[in-house]
């Protein structure tokens, strides 16, 4: 389809997100958002730390079975220092979400030359020892504001706008963009 410009694999390098701290009764919203723009924008799957949480996964699993994306993975109750050091020690890159950090424009460029990467976004306080094991520790503005609304930044600064032509093989539906109105193309209909 002609408004399809990117293909997931066109997207390099590879991209994980590690989600801190998240509690189910509070966070599920917030949380799912983070998955669902890891999805949306290229990640190829997200961990979800110390918890696992089945509504987050039947959301995930639904998405993906309509618009695509069974490569797309949702590893939950994993040990969040256990991921970052087998990360490491593969020679991929930290990245840790905080505006506490080096304006994302400063450091982009660097981080494209990681052969792989892992962002890290938290949901409550971030415990001091994943600022001293990132990479890179990048901000997303100077202000407070939401981790959603930084990862959708930080993966289109990472991909210069291409995620945004995302379109997936395996979909059973897409969007027609239009002007005004909603259309939507089932597989068989294209």
């Amino acid at each position: 389809m002609q408004y399809c410009k990117t293909l997931p694999q066109d997207l390099t390098p590879p991209v994980f997100v590690l989600r801190l701290g998240h509690r189910p009764k509070r966070d599920k919203r917030v949380t799912t958002h983070v998955i669902l723009v890891a999805r949306a924008f290229g990640a190829q799957g997200v961990f979800i730390a110390d918890v696992s949480d089945e509504t987050l996964y039947n959301t995930v699993r639904k998405v993906v079975e309509s618009w695509g994306g069974k490569y797309f993975s949702l590893v939950m109750g994993v040990s969040p220092l256990k991921i970052i050091n087998e990360w490491k020690r593969e020679g991929g890159c930290v990245v840790h979400l905080t505006m506490y950090g080096i304006p994302v424009d400063e450091v982009v460029d660097r981080i494209r030359k990681c052969s792989k990467i892992l962002v890290i976004v938290g949901a409550e306080k971030v415990p001091r020892i994943y600022y001293e094991v990132a990479d890179f520790n990048v901000s997303i503005g100077l202000q407070p504001h939401s981790e959603v609304a930084a990862l959708a930044i930080f993966l289109d600064r990472l991909w210069s706008g291409r995620e945004l032509g995302l379109c997936f093989p395996d979909a059973k539906m897409y969007i027609v963009p239009s002007e005004r109105g909603k259309r939507v193309v089932f597989k068989d209909e294209r």
